[in-house]
């Protein structure tokens, strides 16, 4: 049985300085480096909005195409990445999964590669995280969450709790680092 790690939006906007920064978010980063050899691919999401996004009315403008916003944070090993995905792309979506990639299709991508399972990490646990995993889940993947490699905005306060929650009631494992066989 081959599995995926599918890192979720390491940006450099979603990180500490960045226009729409999870607290801490960078410290998840060496996890995520030293558990990439555990996986027979390696996949990533990035936010790629255009300038004029619907998106920008619920959040600050963040992760615009080709900024140094959008780029992967400097400490990411992403030399290991075997595919990236680019997700809110047009002006009319959030692209909060990253199984709404508009590149590639993921879900087509793991079928062909004859994974069955998908660990996630990254950020944001109560956004794009909790929405690719639930999509895996209901795309038929045994889904994992990397519990000490996710980092959450938390606009509310305990908002990482609800989406932990929510995502293991719709079938998603919550692991760690350390469990991953």
């Amino acid at each position: 049985m081959k599995k995926a790690l599918l890192i979720v939006d390491v940006q450099n906007d979603f990180c500490p300085g960045g226009a729409l920064a999870v607290k801490d978010g960078d410290k998840i980063i060496p996890v995520i480096n030293r558990i990439m050899d555990q996986f027979d691919i390696v996949i990533s999401s990035q936010d790629w909005h255009p300038a004029d996004s619907v998106h920008f009315e619920k959040w600050p403008v963040h992760c615009v195409a080709g900024t140094h916003g959008a780029g992967f944070h400097p400490d990411l090993n992403i030399a290991k990445i075997d595919l990236r995905l680019l997700k809110g792309t047009d002006n009319k979506d959030d692209g909060y999964s990253a199984f709404e990639a508009t590149n590639t299709s993921l879900t087509d991508f793991l079928h062909e590669n004859n994974i069955q399972h998908l660990y996630l990490c990254g950020l944001a646990t109560d956004y794009c995280v909790k929405a690719s995993a639930i999509d895996a889940v209901t795309q038929g993947f045994h889904t994992y969450v990397i519990t000490d490699a996710i980092g959450a905005v938390n606009a509310q306060p305990g908002d990482d709790e609800k989406a932990l929650h929510e995502m293991y009631g719709k079938g998603c494992i919550l692991i760690e680092s350390e469990e991953i066989q």
